[in-house]
């Protein structure tokens, strides 16, 4: 199957044309997809009406191996039966909208802050998928930001200063800052992981700053010098010339590679609007997937 690509951002983020990626099995259609991942970070695809069981078929077929050690997973089971499948919703079990005070709602309000998926674990998460069932007449947009060219952009000596450096990544961490409380029990199975701060990839040869809201500490740096550079570089990677706002459909599904961009949810009145979203991402092991 040939496909086409329509770039939608001067930097990264291509549109894919006409495809059911239900349909999509053979391998040249799969690694077609995998260049342009590797060319734009970010695809978009529209009118796609995956059921659960047709997206998680699609992202192992894709690209292999499934996150499943979500910080939801760690709140509430899991409305759908399978961790592998993420909740982006503000819905409870019973379909009706979450209350103000519930912990699934104010844990899911650290999705607005810059992160990418599953930095907190190791391996970490490399593609998410995420599928639109339910979007609110209200602008509710995902924003992407590219972190290849952030990393471009920086001079010389800030790509020597942290060549080599070390993050700690937590999402107890990113959710503790917005005030969020977690128990004992819950923070131990949140320990996190350590990942280099700059990403290397091998497929294109360039370069990305890793970095994420769940980014608590430098690796050997005292606290405040680190996270005062880890700021730094978060402001830096965000401005505007690399970010590429998604305003949402009805079936659109969205695949970004979390080793190269950030994204964040844009608020709306969650409490009077329904928005149902389902993400799936891969882990990032080698051999990938074909």
């Amino acid at each position: 199957m040939t496909i086409s690509i329509k770039q939608l951002h001067p930097c990264f983020v291509g549109e894919v044309g006409p495809v059911d990626l239900r349909t999509v099995h053979d391998r040249e259609t799969l690694e077609a997809l995998r260049a342009g991942m590797d060319r734009y970070a970010v695809l978009v695809f529209r009118n796609q009406p995956f059921s659960d069981a047709e997206q998680l078929d699609f992202a192992q077929r894709f690209d292999g191996q499934l996150h499943a050690r979500t910080s939801t997973s760690v709140l509430v089971k899991n409305r759908f039966g399978n961790e592998a499948l993420s909740d982006i919703s503000n819905v409870g079990a019973d379909g009706n909208l979450l209350s103000p005070d519930d912990r699934r709602r104010m844990t899911g309000l650290a999705n607005q802050l810059w992160h990418a998926d599953a930095t907190f674990v190791d391996p970490p998460g490399r593609y998410s998928m995420l599928s639109a069932r339910v979007i609110p007449p209200v602008d509710a947009d995902t924003q992407f930001a590219d972190m290849r060219a952030a990393y471009d952009a920086l001079d010389d000596a800030m790509k020597a200063a942290i060549a080599d450096l070390k993050v700690h990544h937590s999402i107890a961490y990113s959710r503790e800052v917005l005030g969020f409380e977690f128990q004992p029990s819950e923070k131990e199975q949140l320990k996190g992981a350590v990942h280099p701060l700059v990403r290397h990839f091998p497929r294109t040869g360039r370069r990305g700053l890793y970095l994420a809201s769940h980014a608590s500490s430098i690796i050997g740096w005292r606290v405040p010098e680190g996270r005062l550079l880890l700021r730094e570089l978060m402001e830096h990677a965000t401005q505007p010339r690399f970010v590429y706002s998604h305003r949402w459909s009805v079936g659109d599904f969205v695949i970004w590679d979390n080793r190269a961009t950030m994204h964040r949810a844009r608020p709306f009145d969650d409490t009077k609007y329904r928005r149902e979203l389902r993400r799936t991402t891969t882990l990032d092991i080698a051999p990938a997937a074909a």
